[in-house]
């Protein structure tokens, strides 16, 4: 006769779906934290309200506890890599000569204040198809949005919207040298819908 010595104690083992999912959000955790910290602050993060936060970012103060990178979260960010992927495609299909990356494949960017403000920008639009009327080259930036976020950008527009972002713009249009308008493309990760 078997004696369950768990029985009463409210022990359940893993559903094979939690059990797949912990592996992989631990293979992306430990992938996360096998990179090197940045040793700079990037410029899509220069306009965070909390200079505190900054400041204990740039000296890489240690995190509270539960504060870092989960795998959900990093589940979030590839998804983002994906759909801006995806954006990119849509953009020169229909006929922009949108340019991601250096002839070396490097992404373009800039370094500042002696290598202590870096950025990488999504992309630059060196011509656009007839009848778009837009400045060029244009600064590209995407980014990938849930419902509620994406229709608070398109209804209050990048600026009011997303203060973070725009500053994030602002610094690369400054430091790449592309004062022409920006075009920025939000992707409503829900339902595909496109914002530009």
């Amino acid at each position: 006769m078997l004696i369950d010595l768990n029985h009463g104690s409210g022990y359940r083992p893993p559903s094979v779906v939690e059990a797949i999912n912990a592996r992989i959000d631990a293979a992306l955790v430990a992938s996360n934290e096998a990179q090197p910290p940045r040793q700079y602050l990037g410029a899509s993060r220069l306009g965070v309200a909390c200079q505190r936060a900054l400041q204990f970012e740039y000296t890489r103060t240690p995190k509270d506890d539960g504060e870092e990178f989960d795998g959900r979260t990093l589940r979030i960010f590839a998804a983002g890599h994906r759909f801006e992927d995806m954006s990119i495609h849509w953009l020169r299909s229909a006929g922009f000569d949108l340019r991601t990356h250096r002839r070396d494949g490097g992404q373009f960017g800039f370094s500042a204040a002696g290598g202590r403000i870096k950025g990488h920008i999504d992309g630059v639009i060196v011509a656009a198809p007839p009848g778009v009327g837009m400045a060029l080259p244009a600064l590209w930036e995407h980014k990938a949005l849930n419902k509620k976020s994406w229709q608070d950008t398109v209804k209050r527009g990048v600026a009011v919207s997303k203060p973070v972002y725009a500053g994030q713009i602002a610094l690369y249009q400054a430091y790449m040298g592309l004062p022409a308008p920006t075009l920025f493309t939000a992707l409503n990760k829900d339902s595909c819908e496109l914002h530009h």
